[in-house]
């Protein structure tokens, strides 16, 4: 596939910048269309896909949407999956009735057939007494939302931006009593989040692309966050294509400047043209 697309002509060029090189253009999406049955096409929710809302219940699926998914799902033959944070029931509580396939809770969960629950829960829940002093870090000011994904627990602060650096220090606070506890922290946009440690989104799509129907398939990854790059620095492994969104992530090979970009983009796939 390398290849063939570099034979292509030069407006239809992937760009694919040095290692200390910042990404400058997003591919044009003609590019990518003869080959949509080698690839496998990863998606990241909140920031790639959906715009972010001052919390996390305000996100919505914009119109056409949810067709695009599925006109993709079909054309890859099965291979689209999303890959969040969220846990495998937000993600279709968000796109209902709709479902699809998904690595979800940063790698805690995955779904390979969109008729089952869930295919594989890598982490136990949280210590419970964990939880309890994580969850109080919710009170030192108002605005600051607390998310229970049972593996994990996020302390959202969109509404309340000035209690960062609090929340931050009581985490630290907590970990230093807990130094044995196998637990990581997932700084994010707004939101600061406490999960065992051991899985990620890489170990989740790594595991996801050895499976049907994604197993053969180049993946490409799209995602907007600092929990995305452990996806963006595996894809070389992989032979994938990966792109940031809203910012020049490094090691990536192009760029979209917002969610409605990688939404125009993905439609634009399914141009029989």
């Amino acid at each position: 596939m390398k290849s063939e697309l570099a034979e292509m002509a030069l407006d239809q060029k992937l760009t694919i910048p040095d290692d200390d090189e910042t990404p400058e253009t997003v591919p044009v999406p003609h590019a990518l269309v003869p080959h949509l049955d080698e690839i496998a096409i990863l998606l990241d929710i909140d920031g790639t896909l959906l715009e972010l809302m001052p919390t996390p219940r305000e996100v919505w699926v914009p119109p056409g949407l949810s067709e695009t998914l599925k006109a993709l799902t079909e054309r890859t033959s099965g291979a689209l999956a999303l890959v969040s944070g969220r846990s495998l029931n937000d993600i279709d509580l968000i796109f209902a009735p709709d479902v699809f396939r998904a690595v979800a809770g940063h790698g805690a969960e995955m779904r390979l057939a969109v008729d089952s629950e869930a295919d594989a829960l890598h982490a136990p829940p949280l210590d419970k007494e964990l939880k309890r002093r994580l969850a109080a870090i919710a009170k030192l000011s108002p605005g600051i939302l607390l998310e229970d994904k049972g593996y994990s627990l996020a302390l959202h602060y969109r509404l309340a931006p000035h209690a960062e650096k609090a929340i931050y220090e009581s985490v630290s606070l907590i970990r230093a009593d807990l130094p044995n506890a196998p637990i990581e922290v997932l700084p994010g946009k707004f939101v600061c989040e406490i999960k065992h440690s051991g899985f990620t989104k890489a170990s989740g799509v790594r595991e996801l692309m050895k499976r049907a129907p994604f197993k053969g398939r180049r993946p490409l990854f799209i995602g907007d966050d600092v929990t995305d790059e452990t996806v963006f620095a595996i894809m070389p492994d992989m032979d994938g294509l990966a792109f940031s969104v809203g910012r020049r992530a490094m090691g990536v090979n192009g760029h979209f400047d917002a969610p409605a970009d990688v939404r125009a983009f993905l439609a634009h796939l399914l141009d029989p043209r």
